[in-house]
């Protein structure tokens, strides 16, 4: 009987500007030196972030399959995980931060977990986390809302209901937007929340330029705006 090989989760830096070193523990090392086959929403980032870490394997002898959000769930996840299950570990690269966490990875996570193959997380920066920590909001409750509608009225509907959530449950309402378009979700909330509703801003975490405040609506209304555009940035709302 095949043993089944293991499904790895490796995280990387959230910033380019941060070594791997500065945020990973040393043990993932060990785990990125023994794997050939790797799962990545990017394979240009993915190579670059291996090659940076100076894992052990020449980068040109490795595989890399993609799974990003053109990634059909259904016959090409399991064709990503056949591998695995024939007895191949493999390990799953983020664009940035913690695979499976606002991220397609968990297709094939949960892929493995219905054939039995055993799925190991590594230790990593999650921005989300990260933000939850230093924001002073409530972190016994919080939910991460991922992204908010594009269009303008229905964004503010959304914005409306989880600031409603926040205020009645006292649960932190969290969200990511893609670094072009963060001025125009901040400008929006700022638009749409009540003067005394709290919000954070995070932004380039774990990068050395990295800051995270936290205000109400009505403060950030009377500051100069921060430039946001290019930068990966999580909001949150409590």
């Amino acid at each position: 009987m095949t043993t089944k090989g293991t499904l790895y989760l490796i995280p990387c830096p959230i910033s380019d500007e941060t070594a791997p070193w500065e945020v990973l523990p040393a043990a993932n090392r060990a785990v990125m030196d023994s794997l050939d086959y790797f799962i990545v929403e990017n394979t240009r980032s993915a190579r670059r972030f291996l090659a940076k870490a100076g894992i052990a394997r020449p980068i040109d002898g490795l595989e890399f399959r993609e799974l990003n959000e053109h990634t059909v769930a259904g016959r090409e996840v399991e064709e990503l995980v056949r591998p695995i299950a024939e007895g191949r570990s493999a390990g799953v690269i983020s664009e940035a931060g913690v695979p499976g966490v606002a991220d397609p990875g968990a297709l094939v996570a949960e892929a493995c977990h219905r054939r039995g193959i055993r799925v190991v997380p590594l230790v990593g920066p999650s921005s989300i986390i990260l933000a939850v920590m230093a924001s002073g909001l409530n972190g016994q409750s919080f939910a991460f809302n991922g992204y908010l509608p594009v269009k303008p009225p229905e964004r503010a509907k959304a914005i409306r209901f989880f600031e409603r959530r926040a205020l009645s449950e006292g649960q932190s309402q969290l969200f990511i937007e893609a670094p072009y378009r963060n001025e125009k979700l901040f400008g929006q909330l700022l638009r749409t929340l009540g003067a005394e509703t709290r919000l954070t801003v995070a932004v380039d975490l774990t990068a050395p330029g990295g800051w995270v405040e936290t205000h109400t609506a009505g403060e950030w209304r009377s500051r100069p705006l921060p430039e946001l555009n290019r930068r990966p940035a999580i909001f949150a709302i409590g």
